[in-house]
């Protein structure tokens, strides 16, 4: 949740941010007439709590007529102490309610607008031209099948619609991808993780999930759990209910789960092959850092996003996710998009979001800060990044790296995991 004095302070630069996501100032008005009615209960009560306590002085020095009366007036007001503690708990949830459902504030550098008013900070690579090479690209789904690597009817056969099996070199490739993205992780200093993929509510709502994507996240029949979209999830809610010491920030973690998706509103997107499916394996890395220092970390998080995109030897361009388009955690958010040959398009491989200081005050994480002899706490910043999501991953590979006889190029990165394998050969004629 965003720092209530902002709210109070500066509710029209909250209104001002609301607006660039398209959203109208009304969440702001019930927050703060939300913080009024709130703070006039603890006033309420305070002041019926202090009369009960002063009765109670008076009541051993009273005469046995004043007594009586002071005794009657104690029975009325135990009464009215106690509606008056249920009225301010009643406010003090409405008012956690109202602020909670102001999103974050969007950074000043991320574009106003919805899902198509992004900005292209820049394109790296150069796009394939398959028609100066003489043969027309065939899709992931197409090599997939020729290499024995995605197995799609069997997938829908055992599980439903955009499932799928990994098969042979399609295993494989998904193996090499994870060793590749943890020893690059392991390389830079965060530290490897395999992430529960299931969570308590508290760690859903604490990272915005249910705000953002509520439609979108299964819940466990008969159980108070749920099954995550991303490792962001449990590792946001690891260091809850903590306060850590400044002097180790950051701390970054590189997380392997698999992740899964119901793909709710998705009815038509996507229903080829396994760009959009309701799981997939990934490595996401998470940092927890200060907050003067979450906006160069967002920078760090994106260079090694991109560092790993370029030993896959892709194609692809930067964006800077429009306010409209964010989750309600990210302050900022920047997209890269590999471009997939036979779509025409860049499509989302990785981003990486900073969500300042917005989920740790929802899951009570804070650090222990050193100013001079004194020591206070203070809330601190989260960030995450997918560094590989496996199945575009693949999907960009196969694509960007085919050849005219079905085989696939291996890129040099990724060799040594595959056995140094350079090539991926078609185990059925084209």
């Amino acid at each position: 949740m965003i720092d209530p004095r902002i709210l109070r302070d500066e509710p029209d630069r909250v209104r001002a941010a609301l607006a660039k996501r398209g959203l109208s100032g009304e969440a702001v008005d019930r927050a703060l007439a939300a913080d009024a009615t709130r703070r006039k209960a603890i006033v309420d009560f305070e002041e019926k709590r202090a009369e009960q306590k002063q009765l109670g002085k008076l009541i051993p020095k009273a005469s046995p007529d004043e007594k009586a009366d002071l005794l009657a007036r104690t029975k009325a007001l135990a009464a009215e102490v106690k509606a008056a503690e249920a009225a301010q708990g009643e406010a003090e949830v409405a008012w956690k309610a109202a602020l909670a459902s102001i999103p974050n504030l969007a950074s000043e550098h991320t574009p106003a607008g919805g899902e198509e008013d992004f900005v292209v900070l820049e394109e790296v690579g150069t796009p394939r031209d398959f028609s100066a090479e003489g043969f027309e690209p065939r899709d992931h789904v197409e090599l997939g099948k020729l290499l024995g690597a995605i197995d799609l009817e069997r997938g829908a056969k055992v599980s439903g619609s955009r499932f799928y099996f990994l098969t042979g070199v399609g295993a494989q490739l998904e193996r090499a991808l994870v060793n590749l993205a943890m020893d690059q992780a392991r390389e830079a200093g965060f530290t490897e993780v395999i992430a529960p993929s299931l969570v308590k509510p508290r760690a859903m709502e604490g990272t915005g999930f249910l705000d953002q994507a509520a439609d979108d996240v299964y819940r466990i029949e008969g159980e108070d759990l749920f099954l995550v979209g991303t490792s962001e999830v449990p590792m946001a809610a690891y260091h809850s209910d903590e306060i850590l010491d400044a002097e180790t920030l950051p701390l970054r973690y590189a997380a392997f789960s698999p992740c899964f998706r119901r793909e709710a509103g998705s009815h038509g997107k996507d229903t080829r092959g396994i760009i959009r499916v309701h799981w997939f394996d990934k490595v996401e890395m998470f940092v927890y850092t200060t907050l003067d220092q979450a906006e160069a970390e967002h920078q760090r998080l994106l260079a090694w996003e991109k560092a790993f995109l370029e030993k896959l030897e892709l194609a692809y361009r930067v964006i800077d996710v429009a306010a409209g388009d964010l989750g309600p955690s990210a302050n900022a958010k920047y997209d890269c998009e590999a471009w997939i040959p036979t779509q025409g398009k860049y499509r989302e491989l990785t981003s990486t979001s900073n969500c300042t200081d917005f989920q740790t005050r929802r899951l009570d994480i804070r650090a222990r800060f050193s100013d001079g002899e004194q020591q206070r706490t203070g809330p601190i910043a989260t960030l995450n990044g997918t560094l590989c999501a496996m199945t575009r991953t693949i999907v960009a590979i196969l694509e960007t790296h085919q050849q005219a006889d079905g085989s696939v190029r291996v890129p040099a990165a990724l060799q040594p995991y595959l056995g140094g394998r350079e090539v991926l050969e078609p185990i059925v004629k084209p």
